[in-house]
């Protein structure tokens, strides 16, 4: 496996989103919601404008979860399967480069443009931060913002072995639709219903270690846990065992989401 390939590959997938003008729409969005929800955050308490920078991390872990796995999945469903349909997988793929590499090399260049527009797009919320609490908001906010870009390269990681796995773009749109739908919306509420179906006897514990199944999850715990100040905003405070707060687990827990499916991807598409 040559790096001076993938990277060859990545650079053009991302001067093909760059080209279309993908980054700066999303960046735009992201600025939009980022700053709206930031600023009136604490309208239901009677106060507008930037608390502190806790708040506005609790009051942007939302808009988070909902956003970004939907657009990384929008982003990533047609990565393999697209090239496919066009009919210039076969091209690409007679050319002297592997299919490790054609994979390695289109995921960084999607992925590259997805951290782009998440960073650009929480930017001017980081520098009003800074503005306001100086220096020390920006080490909270980094590392939010850090999270947020794994969150989105975990659902892109998804999204590309979706388009390993499908037969057509239409398949492959629909999978990146209902996994979207059953990690933001869906999982938690069978977490739930099965907790108050069997009355708190069954599980217990051991249900809040099943939220590391679900990446969303795992970011949210990760920035409440790690914010003293809004633990009590999210009733996932009540549930939520104390070692499974630890940041460099949850950490690691997402960076597996990003590295497994990309494994389970690459070894599906190397098969004949």
């Amino acid at each position: 496996m040559e790096i001076r390939q993938i990277l060859a590959i990545a650079a053009k997938e991302f001067r093909d989103r760059m080209r279309n003008r993908w980054v700066l729409a999303v960046a735009l969005v992201f600025t939009a919601f980022s700053l709206a929800i930031a600023y009136f955050g604490g309208a239901q308490q009677g106060t507008v404008g930037l608390r502190s920078t806790e708040f506005t991390i609790a009051s942007l872990v939302s808009l988070v979860i909902y956003l970004i796995p939907l657009i990384a999945l929008l982003l990533g469903f047609d990565a393999i399967v697209g090239e496919h349909e066009r009919g210039s997988l076969d091209l690409l793929l007679s050319l002297p480069i592997t299919r490790w590499e054609l994979l390695l090399g289109k995921y960084l260049g999607l992925a590259a443009a997805l951290a782009l527009s998440t960073l650009a797009g929480f930017a001017l919320v980081a520098a009003l931060l800074v503005r306001q609490f100086q220096g020390a908001a920006l080490w909270h906010f980094g590392g939010f913002m850090l999270s947020s870009v794994l969150l989105g390269l975990a659902f892109l990681s998804l999204a590309v072995f979706m388009s390993v796995l499908a037969r057509d773009r239409t398949r492959a749109s629909g999978l990146a639709i209902a996994t979207w739908f059953f990690f933001v919306l869906v999982f938690d509420l069978l977490l739930l219903g099965t907790l108050v179906a069997t009355g708190g006897s069954h599980g217990g514990e051991a249900l809040a270690w099943l939220l590391l199944l679900n990446p969303a999850d795992a970011f949210r715990i990760l920035n409440v846990f790690s914010l003293d100040d809004v633990r009590t905003l999210y009733g996932l405070a009540s549930v939520v065992p104390a070692p499974l707060a630890s940041p460099w687990l949850l950490g690691a827990v997402m960076l597996g989401w990003v590295v497994l499916p990309l494994c389970l991807a690459g070894w599906r598409f190397h098969k004949p």
